[in-house]
């Protein structure tokens, strides 16, 4: 049986697995090594010069009234400011709060209502967005700005709004203000993930499970101080925080952070800033492999690609054509990081995700209604080491229960494992759905659809063979297909909005009136489909 085993902490004492120590501990030992490099705003930062920044970001906080323990909600695009609110946030032994740039309206309010946060960072052009929900925000009492462009607007919004705001530079001066000692048990973030079955839900995690999921990382790419890590995946999704950004602050490599990924520009951002790590999600290394074939397509320093999942009928024609050293992947999820995982260069079956990584996580496959051991069954995982794992889900105690019962926590994933110890994922317990690397509850854009004084029932299916979502209707009163993508668009996601809408005069129900959801997958597209893309 093969586990992996490639972790040995960076951090040998566990009392150090906490940010603001990782942090420090560079600043001290390699003052003057680059972290940050923002290669759009022309800036690097070194480890030195980041705890400086942090400190006074953290010191602002505290100077305007933040008591450690407390959330700060952030909204905003990749940038440094976005990196100094984050490491600022961890050394004040604040809670920061980073939510999706595609929420708005029901979703943004359900989240900020949920944490309830005294003080927000956010992006100027997401000022609106809090006017729009002041019931929901109203434990917020400041906000701070970060200027692209519509700063002065964006503080007159949130002033008309009722809101002290200010631009986020002020956070940033430099202040003589005591910083608390925060401990490895102490909540550091509070990452919200897919809304299964309702409500999106917010992983309390506290600093040991971030760092320890920073380190796995490392771990599984094999990091080093001399190595280049580049991140084009936001800086509020679990991807980018601790399988590229944390993990370079644990190692003492450079971190190159990018607003946005693009496939056309990928190898020009990899050659220009030397990288030899970085990491993709979905269908990222698809738009890759699609870009024209040049013969100096090899000519680069990438040495690894952490890919979750991995489309692994790519990997080996991209290792040929790019020069790539190796492919590795994990699974896990916010609740629990990463407890399978690829060891460096080995040869997987295909389709495997990985390997126990039975040091840190015990794991077992479960009849999801029984919780009885089954060779093919729902992944449960439990830690044994502490708070390496989620404490919960924040303001949710009945999911927290549900979803951590006997004392296993329940991924909803059903998965299988070889003789030799491979996983490979099967199917999902829950209704889930996934598109552009995201997550998301068919329950939330049902509930949004069905708020439309026209739909009567609504049911949100994945379409099969593609990655793309369609929205079953039964409405009382005519409406057209694009009133309906219109209301969407205002309400959820970009990556939430269904590609294709079909109506129909009823639904079919199991016996206790259960919408059969196989049943609507199974059909497909069909002629009386509306296809948003097709239409315009």
């Amino acid at each position: 049986m093969k586990y992996f085993r490639e972790l040995r902490p960076t951090f040998a004492d566990r009392t150090d697995w906490a940010l603001p120590a990782v942090l420090r501990q560079h600043a001290a030992a390699r003052p003057d090594a680059v972290w940050l490099d923002a290669p759009e705003e022309g800036r690097t930062w070194t480890f030195a010069q980041m705890l400086a920044a942090a400190e006074a970001v953290g010191g602002g906080l505290i100077e305007a009234g933040a008591v450690p323990g407390e959330r700060v909600v952030i909204v905003a695009g990749n940038s440094s400011r976005f990196v100094r609110s984050w490491l600022g946030c961890a050394v004040a032994g604040l809670v920061e709060v980073p939510i999706s740039t595609a929420y708005q309206q029901e979703v943004l309010a359900d989240q900020v209502g949920t944490v309830k946060a005294r003080f927000a960072i956010v992006d100027d052009v997401y000022a609106e967005r809090f006017a729009e929900i002041t019931e929901a925000a109203q434990d917020i009492e400041r906000f701070w700005v970060i200027d692209t462009g519509r700063l002065e607007d964006a503080i007159r919004v949130l002033n008309g709004a009722g809101w002290p705001a200010a631009p986020w530079d002020d956070l940033e001066a430099p202040r003589d203000v005591d910083l608390p000692v925060v401990s490895p048990r102490d909540l550091g973030a509070i990452m919200f993930t897919s809304g299964v079955g309702g409500p999106a839900k917010g992983v309390a995690m506290p600093h040991a499970q971030m760092y320890f999921f920073a380190d796995l990382s490392a771990a599984l790419t094999r990091l080093t101080p001399a190595d280049v890590w580049l991140a084009v995946t936001p800086l509020f999704h679990v991807n980018a925080r601790f399988m590229a950004a944390y993990p370079t602050l644990v190692t003492g490599a450079r971190f190159v952070l990018r607003s946005r990924f693009g496939a056309g520009e990928w190898l020009g951002q990899i050659r220009e800033s030397l990288v030899t790590v970085t990491n993709v999600i979905g269908v990222m290394m698809d738009f890759v492999w699609k870009q024209p074939p040049r013969p100096d397509d090899a000519d680069n320093t990438l040495r690894c690609v952490l890919a979750v999942p991995t489309a692994a009928a790519l990997v080996e024609p991209m290792k040929a054509r790019f020069g790539i050293e190796a492919f590795v992947e994990v699974f896990g999820l916010t609740e629990i990081g990463a407890p399978i995982a690829t060891p460096y260069g080995e040869d997987r079956p295909p389709g495997a995700c990985g390997l126990q990584a039975d040091e840190w996580f015990e794991v077992a496959l479960v009849d999801p209604d029984t919780d009885e051991e089954v060779d093919t069954g729902e992944l449960v995982v439990r830690p044994k080491v502490p708070f390496i794992c989620g404490d919960g889900y924040f303001g949710r105690p009945d999911r927290t229960v549900e979803a951590w019962r006997n004392l296993w926590f329940h991924t909803g994933d059903v998965l299988r494992r070889d003789a030799d110890g491979w996983f490979y994922f099967v199917d999902r317990v829950r209704e889930t759905l996934r598109r552009s690397g995201e997550n998301f509850s068919p329950g939330e854009v049902e509930a949004v659809i069905l708020a439309h004084p026209a739909v009567l029932e609504c049911c949100v299916v994945a379409v099969p063979g593609e990655d793309e979502v369609m929205a079953y209707l039964i409405v009382g009163d005519e409406v057209s297909p694009e009133e309906v993508w219109a209301w969407c668009d205002s309400r959820i996601p970009n990556f939430a909005v269904p590609r294709y809408l079909r109506f129909v005069a009823d639904l079919p129900k199991t016996p206790s009136q259960r919408v059969q959801r196989n049943t609507l997958r199974a059909a497909g597209v069909t002629p009386d489909t509306h296809d948003r893309v097709s239409m315009g």
